[in-house]
């Protein structure tokens, strides 16, 4: 497990894996499924506290992603790298207010 966040952070993962895999794919599956877990707990009148902890908990997850796109991005450099780098920021900031 290690190893994965190890590469991530160093960015010597592909970038396209990276991206689309690792951040959209798993990145927003993670987010919906907190999000309707809080959903839930909101529902079953919980303290507001711990909806939001429950909402937010992939937030640090989901930084981490974007600031290992931006590592190995800049790494690659070109046009794909700024798009993907883009891309990431507008990911991070959807799944942070929704």
């Amino acid at each position: 497990m290690t190893d994965f966040f190890r590469t991530r952070w160093r960015g010597e993962a592909p970038l396209d894996r990276l991206f689309w895999r690792d951040m959209l794919l798993v990145g927003t599956i993670l987010s919906v499924a907190s999000s309707a877990l809080a959903l839930v707990l909101l529902g079953l009148k919980l303290p507001l506290w711990l909806v939001l902890a429950v909402h937010f908990l992939p937030v640090p997850y989901n930084i981490f992603l974007t600031i290992a796109v931006w590592r190995t991005a800049e790494k690659s450099g070109g046009f794909k790298a700024q798009l993907v780098m883009l891309g990431s920021a507008l990911w991070l900031v959807a799944t942070v207010v929704a």
